[in-house]
């Protein structure tokens, strides 16, 4: 039996120059080309039954010395061939890479010591090199690189039990061992140096830490050494020159830094010119900028649950250069991140910028008006007043009358003028009285006042559909009674300058509940006239024109949608929904609806993102997205890779073009998002898909209007998603917070390699392959894997190139998956013979802790552009015992039953 694929968790790597990044996952031993687009290149067993831990080149760590020549057969130093000695639990082996090649060639046996390797160090010695093995017991030996022979032992008189170790020092004479001991303290000993008791003596030590120490490193240039601890910090000291002359360093070292910052324990520490990277178990990478004394200057995230058990940094960081930093988690995953040279003032502090709004009255709601690299807010007061930002300045645009005072609605959009490549910005402010009144950003006098009733306005909405064959705006008034206004909204220009006109078309009716107004809406691209619309009862609606209305409505005898026709215009009656999801959100209503890729989606104050489909003019819910656990109050998906469905203009036209070309392969897949709600006081972006906080803000909880711009980098990285401008209005004030001073900074990471379960695996069903045939056929096997981390995962592995994509990520567990079992539902060619494109449907039932049991539909396929495997998930069904307890009043008087029985 042959082994394919591995993912596990990734516990070592490093660097070769700019170019090169070695890996150890498990036994194997992987190099990734960072050349260009970043790809694996080479991959051995090494350790065969033990788990790397460490990587150790030749070349770079030399102390002192960049190269030195070693004229050997079998191990021969050049710009193409590397040295690498690998060790792991007490195997060591020594490994040679060619960088013309690109392959891994294996130079000598692998070689059992009696202890734990915790460090091993490349020394000179003629004619080969010599290797410096620290072991667990604190002691060193001294090997031979070529032969493996133990040429000296020896051990500290403190013979305690190590949990990392570092050797310094550039030959075997002037060794300094740096030990962290079981008993939380750093001990610096010589392996030659006193010896009254025929052991070495502690020359140093160093305490503060209250836990284990799981990680050191040490900088020459600077003098510090840095020590990573169970009890969540890290601590840098100025120890001095180590090694040769200097021995032990300074006598009395002092701690300069304590740096407080992660959640939980911290693995990994690294030193740079006045830097220090740090990633612990929280699945944080912090970069620490010593300007700011001591504080965080970015976080860098991407792993699951488990957290970073590896952390490598290039030698361009080190000397204060622009390079490379990559950690390897849990997971199995790898990233490797772009990370700039040092600037002044770019720390991560997490501030909230006054915007200075000096308007009239108290500000109600704001929107930023995107315009590329500059950004305009817009406020409405309670006053009646829109104001817009200029510079450090506020302008009042617009002043209401006295019925637009103490209460108003406002929704902005941007719109291209008829004929013209000029783009304009609309604002719609509606007030108590049923008034709507629409005027241009920019020439605030070209405007137009609309009637939506007698009654208050609850919500404006702008939507962009199809009308007539052509692409305009519709602007949305949700009165009283329940009705929606609507009108078609243009922008001309003529001599006389520019114009808004508008059409009213018919008016929506809601279903009647207490609270009956809109909240969102969307048209959809599937027909011409197709709406789904939100309201604050948590519903969801599809309405369409005219005829289909007809149709359905024929026979009618309810009172009250009769009433409400009466006093519709001549226009006609108000359109009823064709399909409604009744509180589906529950009771505090439904936040956004947007359509991607013939998907639609929708999120409510419920804490769930649902994602449905329209099958011939009928809602149906396809699967429910929840966020994380006490985030309840959900605003809007933001999707990654593109500009989601707020892309205009020709932009639209474009993807409804393509989607009428190949709609079949394009439902199939869903599309990657993030979730942007209300956690506690905090604004968040959440990923599903990592699940990882992006973006935290403390704004003060929901109930305020805030405008969020991404960064233009998070099309391409759902991390660059945390680097955007959140504005908000908080006490009165008008607010901005950004998580990075200089926010378009390229903060984009590659994913090398990833990641599955954080935590373990406790489950795995073999769904069936993909095949695909050709010119460069190609095999897929699917797997469904439960975990610890109470997530269910959909996988597709390609044995022949080892490649692990994940193709969807389930949460709606609440405790550790335990069980699956799958149904197969056989498998169809595609229409075109020649690709011979699979597809692989199941029903696959899922078991957990709680007593709870999902079932869903799963549809694998090859999608024919691209050849990658492509997910569709239904949810079907799901069922918990602790439901119907959770339901029941006074539960607290009565017995509760055991779900595990």
């Amino acid at each position: 039996m042959k082994n394919a694929v591995l993912v596990a968790p990734v516990t070592a790597l490093e660097f070769l120059g700019e170019d090169f990044l070695l890996t150890g996952e498990g036994p194997i031993l992987s190099v990734y080309s960072l050349q260009a687009s970043p790809k694996e290149c080479a991959s051995l067993n090494v350790l065969h039954n033990y788990r790397i831990h460490g990587i150790r080149p030749s070349r770079k760590h030399q102390f002192g010395e960049s190269h030195f020549n070693i004229s050997t057969e079998s191990s021969v130093l050049d710009n193409d061939k590397e040295d690498i000695i690998v060790f792991g639990g007490k195997g060591i082996r020594l490994v040679s890479f060619s960088t013309v090649e690109r392959c891994l060639k294996l130079i000598g046996p692998l070689l059992e010591l009696q202890d734990w390797v915790l460090d091993i160090h490349w020394l000179k010695g003629q004619p080969h090199p010599l290797l410096g093995v620290s072991l667990a017991h604190n002691a060193v030996l001294l090997l031979d690189a070529e032969s493996g022979n133990v040429l000296s032992f020896y051990s500290c008189v403190e013979t305690c039990l190590l949990y990392s170790a570092l050797m310094i020092g550039p030959n075997w004479d002037s060794l300094v061992l740096v030990g962290g001991t079981v008993f939380n303290q750093l001990v610096l000993w010589r392996p030659t140096g006193t010896k009254p008791d025929g052991q070495s003596q502690v020359e140093r030590r160093l305490l503060g830490h209250s836990g284990v120490i799981f990680s050191l490193c040490y900088l020459q240039k600077s003098g510090w050494l840095a020590s990573a601890s169970d009890d969540r910090s890290v601590r840098l000291w100025s120890i001095g020159t180590l090694g040769g002359d200097a021995g032990c360093g300074e006598e009395s070292p002092t701690c300069l830094r304590v740096l407080y910052g992660h959640q939980a324990r911290v693995f990994c520490v690294r030193l740079a010119a006045n830097r220090v990277f740090s990633a612990g178990e929280d699945g944080a990478c912090l970069l620490w900028e010593w300007g700011g004394e001591g504080k965080v200057g970015r976080t860098f995230r991407g792993h699951r649950s488990g957290g970073v058990r590896a952390l490598a940094v290039s030698e361009g960081i080190i000397e204060c250069k622009e390079g490379w930093m990559a950690t390897g988690g849990a997971d199995g995953g790898v990233r490797v991140w772009r990370v700039s040279e040092e600037k002044k003032g770019s720390e991560e502090i997490e501030t909230q910028l006054d915007l200075g709004f000096k308007g009239r009255g108290c500000p109600k709601v704001v929107r930023l008006l995107d315009e590329g690299e500059s950004n305009r807010v817009l406020v409405c007061t309670d006053q009646g007043e829109v104001c817009l930002s200029q510079g450090d300045t506020w302008d009042v645009i617009w002043q209401g009358g006295a019925e637009f005072q103490s209460y108003c609605v406002m929704e902005i959009t941007s719109i291209q003028v008829q004929n013209s490549d000029c783009i304009v910005w609309l604002c719609a402010v509606g007030n108590l009285n049923g008034g709507v009144q629409v005027f241009l950003v920019g020439k605030p006098e070209v405007g137009v006042l609309l009637r939506a009733g007698e009654g208050k306005v609850h919500s404006v909405l702008w939507v962009k559909g199809l009308f007539e064959g052509s692409w305009n705006w519709c602007l949305l008034a949700s009165g009283s009674e329940g009705l929606v206004y609507r009108w078609t909204i243009r922008v001309r220009e003529d001599e006389s300058g520019l114009h808004i006109q508008e059409e009213t078309l018919l008016s929506f009716l809601l279903p009647p509940c207490a609270k009956r107004w809109l909240t969102a809406a969307v048209t959809l691209s599937q027909s011409e006239g197709l709406y789904l619309c939100g309201d604050r009862r948590g519903s969801l609606l599809l309405y369409t024109e005219r005829e289909e209305n007809d149709e359905r409505n024929e026979g009618r005898t309810d009172l009250k949608y009769q009433e409400t026709e009466n006093k519709q215009t001549d226009h006609g009656g108000p359109l009823s929904p064709i399909s409604t999801l009744y509180g589906v959100h529950g009771k505090q209503g439904v936040t956004s609806v947007c359509e991607y890729q013939d998907l639609c989606y929708s999120t409510g104050r419920d804490g769930s993102v649902r994602i449905l489909t329209v099958e011939e003019n009928v809602l149906k819910v396809r699967r429910v997205q929840r966020a994380c656990k006490g985030m309840e109050w959900l605003e809007k998906v933001l999707f990654l890779g593109s500009d989601g469905p707020e892309v205009q203009g020709k932009l639209l036209n474009e993807r409804l073009e393509k989607r009428k070309i190949d709609r079949e392969s394009a439902s199939a897949a869903e599309t990657r998002f993030v979730i942007a709600g209300f956690h506690s006081v905090h604004f968040v972006i959440w990923d599903p898909h990592r699940q990882e906080k992006l973006l935290s803000v403390a704004c003060g909880g929901g109930h305020r209007s805030w405008a969020y711009k991404r960064s233009i980098y998070a099309d391409t990285d759902p991390q660059a998603l945390g680097q955007g401008t959140l504005v908000f209005i908080k006490h009165g004030a008008v607010l901005a917070s950004r998580s990075l001073a200089s926010t378009e900074t390229d903060v984009n990471g590659h994913t090398l390699k990833e990641g599955l379960h954080g935590r373990g695996i406790s489950s795995i069903c073999h769904l069936g392959s993909l095949t695909k045939t050709g010119q460069l056929p190609e095999l897929w096997e699917v797997f469904v894997t439960g975990g610890e981390d109470t997530t269910v995962g959909v996988l597709a592995v390609s044995p022949q190139s080892g490649t692990v994509k994940v193709l969807s990520v389930l949460t709606d567990h609440i405790s550790n998956v335990r069980a699956l079992a799958a149904i197969r539902r056989g498998e169809t060619k595609g229409r075109d013979d020649k690709t011979d494109t699979s597809s692989v449907s199941s029903l696959v039932f899922s078991a957990g802790g709680r007593a709870q049991l999902q079932c869903y539909r799963i549809l694998i396929r090859l999608d024919e552009q691209q050849g990658q495997p492509v997910c569709q998930v239904t949810q079907i069904a799901g069922h918990r015992l602790d439901e119907q307890w959770e339901r029941k009043r006074n539960r607290h008087k009565t017995v509760k039953m055991d779900p595990e029985t």
